[in-house]
């Protein structure tokens, strides 16, 4: 664990060290924590940019997709030039462009049951912006097993939900919200049915700022909670949501591992 920062890192962190809620051993905390960011699309891409700016020191990026053109309207962690290469591998280029003090982990493969848990149980806090059911699901079980928080978000046309998930902290599983079926996996992506782009931007800006409150331990966490914004409206809404008991993830023995 490392206990100090240098002074590279005091000057660029300045602005959350003069925060009280974060200070110098706020920014240790960040330095010494490791978020995995499964999805380096619309979602992700907000997501890692602002947890590398804010010095999260391991940043792992879970994504097999090739940058098409079509994702630069949304995906701003990518540039032209790198449309026909490895998201990964242009996420990781430009996150270490942005903050050198990091170590970003890049996996090129789309998550199962076994490679979730086996990635899972390696980072502190999980957030999750893939844009297929099985894959969620999948992160969802690993994170219940492994006793991880979950930060999920999700965008379609011009709305967003995000939630945070704890095993350990009630409020249930994205199991519990969104019980799995085989209707599910043919519900529509953004590809299908469309995006604004910026709405990815808020939804991935929302959950990285979850993620980092749950780091340093400062204000309210939102477990249990679903927000839901209209980006027509301009309205954001919150529902309280419970434990299933009946859940298969995490509802009786299974909540306890």
């Amino acid at each position: 664990m490392k206990l100090d920062l240098s002074e590279n890192e005091i000057q660029r962190y300045s602005r959350h060290i003069l925060l009280p809620e974060v200070g110098g051993t706020g920014q240790v905390a960040l330095k010494n924590a490791s978020v995995l960011v499964v999805g380096a699309g619309g979602l992700g891409a907000p997501v890692a940019l602002y947890l590398a700016a804010a010095g999260v020191g391991r940043i792992g990026l879970v994504d097999d997709d090739v940058l098409e053109l079509s994702n630069l309207q949304r995906q701003v962690l990518h540039v032209t030039h790198a449309v026909g290469q490895k998201k990964v591998e242009s996420a990781r280029e430009r996150l270490t462009a942005l903050n050198p003090e990091i170590v970003v982990e890049t996996w090129d493969m789309r998550l199962d049951a076994q490679s979730a848990h086996d990635l899972v149980s390696r980072y502190d806090l999980v957030c999750d912006g893939c844009d297929n059911f099985a894959t969620r699901y999948a992160v969802n079980a690993a994170c219940v097993r492994a006793g991880k928080v979950l930060v999920s978000a999700a965008a379609q046309r011009f709305e967003g939900q995000l939630a945070t998930f704890s095993p350990t902290q009630g409020g249930g599983c994205y199991n519990c919200l969104y019980p799995e079926t085989d209707g599910q996996a043919s519900g529509l992506s953004c590809g299908d049915a469309g995006v604004l782009g910026v709405v990815t931007g808020v939804m991935g800006t929302l959950q990285a700022t979850q993620a980092l409150k749950q780091i340093l331990g400062i204000g309210q966490s939102g477990i249990g909670q679903l927000l839901m914004w209209d980006a027509l409206r301009m309205k954001f809404t919150t529902m309280t949501l419970s434990a299933d008991p009946a859940c298969p993830i995490c509802g009786g023995e299974h909540a306890h591992g």
